[in-house]
């Protein structure tokens, strides 16, 4: 066990102590803590001790939360989405993936995105994230910007992908304007300790071979990471290997797109030497399963990929092809669909699934230094669940309580850099009714 590290003027005044009933720091790996507490200082944690030292660390905490019926957890991350689609939630369902897209989402789009859909949006998104445990999430939406605003005004982490297509939207008109006003985004936010800004190239079918051969060639300039759906369909695989003579991953592989700092969303319809080729490259994969499953878009193999090696971490996409942005149920689903899919009940391990949503998840973001774990020196995103309702009685494991039951409705306390977010499952920096109103009045608009 790490030591604990000094605070800068006195070592036993902090600003939080949380003592919990189960503490699952991920890492170690595959480890339960019982009757531990965690100290943190400035948005620190600085140590991670069992309660019986309590008296011996001999802390002075401007807050002690004593959580003896929850779970403490790190924050969770959520590495793909469309944060302001939460307004078109249940807009358009049952459909395939192409015609999801091109007669009702893509329309729709159209006529009502807007900075302050984009705003209101990300807000609502972001209060359902934090009230189901995520601290950091992955945004790929027009105006960024707005998505930045929100994040900041919520206190959440965000990862912001500006798009880019070859066709014209509410926000640009082509991929050169895309890039140029994703650019200008991103050099607002540079070095923030808070946003993120990097490269959403949308999907092989509305990028070309040269916008991916600039999107690459800058990405290596500003060393910056790149997301792109990639593989959602069988359908995409055939039409790539009609149109381009190759299936999709070769041809982004050959244009320098598959590098350590890109994030595969989807990656559905993989054969064997797919697989290899995102091992090699170092790339990363982002499994939304609930999304796949409604738009039938098909099957992650994630067993196969971390047999392989390959860090795959989990997104919800968005509230419209989901229908909610629960993490944790999203890792049930995970967790479940894994096991079907490898024909093997042990595959995905509670402790392996968790891991998709924390450390995995900050992999795959590019901050397995700051965040994803319960360590000394880490930041303090931190969620806390509840472990005292019906549905989570009796508890002889606190990982299977977390993966297998309804434990997002059960998360009842939220930090962010040790800033409480949600409080005994009450949100501190937004306004419930504010956001339920700005809702309804998206619903009245886009009926």
């Amino acid at each position: 066990m790490s030591t604990a590290i000094d605070t800068p003027i006195n070592t036993s005044m902090i600003d939080i102590l949380i003592s919990a009933r189960y503490v699952i720091p991920v890492i170690p790996l595959d480890t339960v803590l019982e009757n531990h507490s965690v100290a943190i200082h400035n948005g620190k944690i600085i140590d991670l001790f069992p309660n019986t030292a309590l008296k011996q660390k001999a802390y002075q905490a401007k807050q002690h939360h004593q959580l003896d019926k929850h779970i403490l957890i790190p924050g969770l991350i959520n590495c793909h989405g469309h944060a302001a689609m939460s307004l078109l939630r249940g807009f358009a369902d049952d459909l395939a993936l192409m015609d999801w897209l091109q007669n009702h989402i893509w329309p729709a789009e159209g006529k009502w995105v807007s900075e302050s859909f984009v705003f209101d949006g990300s807000l609502l998104a972001i209060a359902e994230m934090i009230k189901t445990g995520t601290t950091t999430y992955s945004d790929m939406y027009f105006f960024p910007d707005q998505s930045a605003r929100a994040a900041l005004q919520a206190g959440v982490r965000a990862q912001l992908s500006f798009p880019i297509f070859e066709f014209p939207s509410n926000w640009g008109n082509n991929a050169q304007e895309y890039i140029h006003k994703g650019l200008q985004v991103r050099d607002a936010y540079k070095n923030h300790d808070m946003i993120n800004v990097v490269f959403g190239p949308h999907a092989p079918y509305t990028v070309s071979n040269a916008t991916f051969e600039k999107v690459a060639m800058l990405a290596a300039e500003t060393d910056s990471a790149i997301q792109v759906h990639l593989h959602e369909t069988q359908f995409e695989v055939e039409s790539s290997v009609q149109e381009h003579g190759v299936r999709p991953i070769e041809r982004l592989n050959k244009l320098g797109i598959l590098t350590p700092r890109t994030q595969c969303v989807h990656m559905t319809a993989l054969n064997d030497k797919d697989i290899q080729t995102i091992k090699d490259s170092g790339s990363h994969v982002i499994h939304c399963p609930e999304s796949n499953m409604k738009l039938a878009s098909g099957f992650c193999p994630v067993d196969k990929l971390t047999k392989a090696g390959i860090n795959v971490a989990l997104g919800t996409d968005s509230a419209a092809s989901n229908d909610d942005l629960d993490l944790l149920g999203e890792l049930k689903s995970a967790a479940l669909l894994g096991k079907v899919v490898a024909g093997d009940p042990t595959a995905l391990s509670g402790h392996s699934a968790l891991r998709m949503v924390t450390i995995n998840g900050a992999k795959a973001l590019g901050m397995e230094e700051k965040i994803g774990s319960i360590e000394i020196g880490k930041l303090a995103d931190l969620c806390a669940v509840s472990i005292d309702e019906i549905d989570a009685r009796p508890l002889y494991s606190p990982v299977s309580s977390l993966i297998y039951t309804n434990s997002g409705a059960r998360v009842k306390h939220v930090w962010v850099n040790g800033k409480q977010l949600l409080n005994n499952g009450a949100l501190t920096t937004l306004h419930e009714t504010e956001l339920r109103e700005k809702a309804s009045h998206w619903e009245a608009k886009i009926k």
